[in-house]
């Protein structure tokens, strides 16, 4: 790898806005805010919208399609 080209990769807290899920790992993101955890370090935070915590698929809440009946009603529709 060329030095002096790519971004910073260092430790990161990641938090979630809604699911209040917060979690360590390595990123090249940046934030001007900071957060102590819970090893007594300050890390950069980044807010996240959605995460695992609080994303419908994971959660469960997840809405599923009736893919067969939109098959059926497209095949009434136009004849096949």
């Amino acid at each position: 790898m060329k030095q002096g080209v790519h971004p910073e990769y260092r430790p990161v807290v990641f938090r979630d806005r809604t699911g209040g899920l917060s979690f360590l790992t390595r990123s090249t993101a940046t934030s001007g805010r900071t957060v102590e955890w819970t090893d007594g370090r300050t890390y950069p935070v980044v807010d996240v919208e959605t995460s695992s915590a609080s994303h419908p698929f994971y959660t469960g809440k997840a809405r599923l399609l009736d893919t067969a009946g939109r098959v059926e009603l497209y095949r009434r529709r136009y004849g096949l």
